[in-house]
């Protein structure tokens, strides 16, 4: 594709054909000879303008799944197959989430016929997912009269995984449990470590299950202890990737503190034995199907890398799949909340699952940011602290709310480590769950 600077051909064009006629005009040999300086200029700029672009890449990663702040070395080597280029600009297109660290994304040579170019450059990056799919190239004459454009196909990919805190303990009780070993009391007697009850000596019981104390009182008759098992469980967890939830300001977003929350939790409940998905609800509804075990994290892990807040969606317009999630399995919530979101919450609740919400505190996260800012006027300080405090109250009641309809919340202040957070919340199973003795069954 030909892209002519328009603007500095008409404008040269215009300057040359002005004074032609001018001097033509006048018969002023002295016009007439400015415009021979304009004339080369501008044959010499078509003259050695590129006939074409052929141009081929080769693009080596030096890896393709890193953690956050591991360098990436970008090795490529670009041929010449066509004329010789005078003026060639290179640019390799990144995302905002990456940061070239050593060497550059640009490159500014002269080509050959059959010459080629090694280019290296090294970068780090932040949560995300970038396809590398084309190298801009722009060839020019030396004078950058006319220029030719166009975008050569290359390869690699390269993925920054969110780091995860460990999260040592998370204790749930669900009504319904799988078949799977797990970690899960499921209030059934069989192998475990947890007493259950009390049962008559049966042939064939292990002598180590004989409660020999309270055999002792009925000398008719032996009794066994009996144990509760322990099982997996069915965990779903949601990701609020709502734009108008997450965002505080132009630049300003809670989105990652959820993103860490989701990923450190989707590892502690798969540690577990558990049976854990993923929903991301944003702009699309992004499903990460129901799984156990390592291969399911990587899944978690890259299905997290590549999410984004998006403004399309309602809270209350979404639908659990009983199929993926059964009544009665744990669902886990993670999202900083608004006053419309305590209804579908509740709905949920009443269908009978177990709710958790991971709720990061954003009244208490955006006024630390505007304490490190130097306010002009105290009387606007104020005005921002009223503020602070009325919708303090208001995210209170609705988290208040949430609570007496037997929701388990771990409000989170982001400045606090979440390891820490969610070990001392989530350590125990809730309250109202103790006083009511939740069971768990057969599924």
């Amino acid at each position: 594709m030909v892209n002519q600077p328009m603007s500095r051909i008409l404008l040269l064009g215009t300057l040359f054909f002005v004074v032609l006629l001018g001097g033509l005009a006048t018969f002023n040999a002295g016009w007439l000879a400015l415009t021979l300086p304009l004339a080369i200029y501008l044959l010499w700029g078509f003259l050695s303008a590129p006939e074409n672009i052929n141009l081929s890449v080769e693009r080596t990663l030096s890896a393709e799944r890193v953690a956050p702040g591991q360098t990436v070395v970008v090795a490529l080597r670009i041929t010449n197959h066509g004329s010789a280029i005078g003026q060639l600009l290179l640019r390799d297109p990144l995302p905002d989430f990456i940061k070239v660290n050593d060497g550059s994304s640009h490159r500014l040579v002269s080509l050959r016929h059959g010459e080629s170019l090694a280019w290296k450059y090294s970068f780090t990056g932040q949560r995300g997912f970038h396809t590398f799919k084309i190298i801009e190239a722009a060839a020019s004459d030396p004078l950058g009269l006319l220029t030719m454009r166009r975008s050569l196909d290359t390869s690699g990919q390269i993925m920054v995984l969110p780091m995860a805190p460990r999260v040592k303990r998370v204790v749930i009780r669900t009504r319904v449990t799988r078949i799977y070993s797990g970690n899960i009391p499921a209030r059934l007697d069989g192998s475990g470590v947890d007493f259950l009850g009390l049962r008559e000596y049966q042939p064939g019981d292990s002598l180590r299950i004989i409660n020999w104390r309270v055999s002792a009182r009925y000398p008719q008759a032996l009794f066994s202890n009996e144990y509760e098992q322990e099982r997996a469980a069915d965990v779903g967890i949601i990701l609020d990737a709502r734009l108008q939830v997450n965002r505080l300001g132009t630049n300003l977003t809670l989105f990652e503190h959820s993103i860490l929350a989701a990923a450190a939790l989707s590892n502690a409940f798969l540690a577990s034995g558990n049976r854990v998905g993923l929903l991301i609800y944003g702009q699309y509804i992004n499903w990460t199907i129901p799984a156990y075990g390592k291969l399911q994290r990587e899944r978690i892990s890259q299905a997290l890398a590549c999410a984004a807040p998006g403004d399309n969606q309602a809270f209350t317009s979404m639908y659990i799949p009983s199929r993926l999630f059964p009544a009665n399995s744990q669902l886990v919530f993670v999202s900083p909340l608004q006053t419309d979101d305590v209804q579908p919450l509740l709905r949920l609740r009443a269908r009978g699952y177990a709710l958790i919400v991971i709720c990061p505190n954003a009244v208490r996260f955006e006024m630390d940011l505007m304490s490190k800012t130097n306010l002009s006027q105290s009387k606007q300080a104020e005005t921002m602290r009223q503020a602070a405090r009325i919708l303090a109250m208001r995210r209170h009641i609705t988290l208040q709310r949430l609570r007496h309809a037997g929701v388990q919340i771990v409000d989170w202040d982001v400045k606090q480590p979440f390891e820490k957070v969610a070990e001392s919340a989530l350590s125990r199973p809730p309250t109202f769950m103790r006083a009511i003795g939740a069971v768990g069954s057969r599924q």
